[in-house]
């Protein structure tokens, strides 16, 4: 059997190189695809870096500041430790879950960050949470002046975000049309809640503890008038509660559980204790001998109680 020789043609040539062309385009395409979410984040330069790569800080080591990114500092010198950006997007309001940085973003993104070591754990988008940030088509939107949107935006942003830190750490984010929680660990959704009929939440009057995140919600009937609205308790670890109150209700945390819950100029203040999801029995009442909580501090005259 003899074999003979046969010189390639153009046209045998072209699929090949066809082929080829697209393996380089498509190794380019992957060398220099965008960032996920256009995370960035600097750290020192290499000469000023620690000689031990897997060295990390505590977060307790860091003062932890927003705009345009999140910002790190050494608490001792005041330097300039570490900076995580996101290209396109400024960083508005951080609250710390556990260990772990939580970032809202002017864009509607939420972000958890570790500060040790810089890492970004995860991100979650928020339906409506930068429409409200913005303040996008509300009455007087379009006569703000730029630095006015952006206050508006820091102040609603410190308003819509909320972490819990018992019995491990989550994250709460509210808006006018949607409440979310996050579990901290894994960012896994762990509820979505919309205000039922003519109601809206209000993140500016949410509550936080410890154990809870309280959201009060405004209601109009079919007129747009004003009526009794309720405040929605959420925790991860235990199921939730709905409590009755009306449209002006205003709530503040005493402490890491407990609320005090003011519902007008008729209905005496009370205090909701977030971990044993129940009232807080006033002194003197028909119910404070059969309480589940009974008063902090006791009652006078009630020496079993004192403390």
């Amino acid at each position: 059997m003899s074999w003979k020789s046969r010189a390639l043609s153009p046209r045998s040539i072209l699929p090949a190189l066809a082929v080829l062309l697209v393996l380089v385009a498509g190794a380019a395409a992957h060398a220099n695809k965008p960032v996920p979410f256009g995370d960035r984040v600097a750290a020192k330069g290499a000469a000023e870096a620690s000689a031990d790569p897997a060295a990390s800080l505590d977060a307790a080591d860091l003062d932890l500041r927003v705009g345009p990114g999140l910002e790190a500092y050494h608490r001792a010198t005041g330097e300039h430790a570490w900076s995580y950006q996101r290209e396109g997007a400024t960083a508005l309001h951080l609250e710390m879950a556990g260990e772990n940085a939580v970032v809202v973003w002017d864009d509607g993104l939420v972000t958890s960050v570790r500060p040790g070591d810089q890492q970004v754990r995860w991100h979650r988008a928020v339906p409506g949470l930068a429409d409200w940030l913005r303040g996008a088509g509300e009455p007087g939107a379009d006569k703000r002046t730029e630095e006015q949107r952006k206050q508006q935006a820091k102040v609603r942003a410190a308003a819509s975000l909320y972490t819990v830190q018992e019995s491990a750490p989550w994250v709460a984010v509210v808006t006018p049309e949607l409440t979310m929680g996050f579990r901290d660990a894994d960012g896994d959704l762990r509820y979505n809640s919309k205000p039922a009929g003519n109601c809206v939440y209000d993140p500016e009057r949410t509550a936080a503890t410890d154990f809870a995140v309280l959201v009060p919600r405004s209601c109009t009937n079919g007129s747009g008038q004003q009526v009794s609205g309720g405040i929605s308790g959420y925790r991860l670890d235990n199921t939730g509660w709905q409590l009755n109150a009306g449209p002006g209700v205003t709530m503040k945390a005493l402490d890491g559980r407990r609320v005090l819950i003011s519902d007008g100029p008729i209905v005496a203040p009370k205090v909701f204790d977030t971990r044993a999801a129940a009232p807080e029995a006033a002194c003197g009442s028909p119910a404070e001998p059969f309480a589940a909580v009974p008063p902090v501090g006791g009652c006078a005259g009630d020496g079993a109680r004192q403390q």
